[in-house]
């Protein structure tokens, strides 16, 4: 697969950025342009619209989940975990697709949502042969979650510390002891 024109790839990072730093309201095709140093009609010629810019954002996400995917599935160490310990970095580019994607969503956008539902379910499904039922599986699930969440906002104050190295290990060790058999 041919790798996608630069501008192109400029554009969707500063849609992602104003997402991400600002909000759905400020990710204008105005303030896209501007951030992406091209002229609206440099914008244009890549998205025709606003919710082309929005779809372009997601098929990259959708891109960077199955490559997400991927890497869990071959892990040496293990579905879970890889996908427990892969939840506590923020700011890879997969992490900041979805922030951006989960901004849209809070925007009411239905195919963010829609997208950020079906990630969830595809690593469920990936997940799911690894642990001994549904239950184990939300237990792994909300897990990360709840690692995912203090990575995002660790310095702010706001959340609990992300478990660090033996304490990581000891919190992946007693989770996988309680989601097999």
């Amino acid at each position: 697969m041919s790798r996608p024109p630069v501008a192109r790839e400029n554009v969707l990072d500063a849609f992602e950025s104003i997402l991400i730093d600002k909000g759905e309201r400020f990710a204008t095709m105005d303030a896209t342009a501007k951030a992406a140093g091209v002229s609206k009609g440099g914008l244009l010629y890549h998205f025709a619209s606003k919710q082309a810019l929005e779809e372009g954002l997601l098929a990259r996400l959708d891109l960077l989940v199955q490559e997400d995917l991927d890497a869990i599935a071959s892990a040496k160490e293990g579905v879970v975990a890889y996908f427990l310990r892969s939840s506590t970095t923020s700011g890879t580019p997969v992490d900041r697709a979805i922030v951006a994607a989960t901004r849209l969503a809070q925007g009411g956008d239905a195919a963010a949502n829609a997208s950020l539902r079906g990630i969830r379910e595809q690593w469920a499904d990936l997940i799911r042969p690894h642990v001994r039922d549904a239950t184990a599986l939300d237990l792994v699930l909300l897990v990360s979650d709840g690692l995912y969440y203090n990575a995002a906002l660790d310095g702010s104050g706001v959340a609990g510390p992300v478990p660090q190295a033996s304490d990581l290990e000891a919190l992946i060790a007693l989770v996988k002891v309680a989601a097999r058999d």
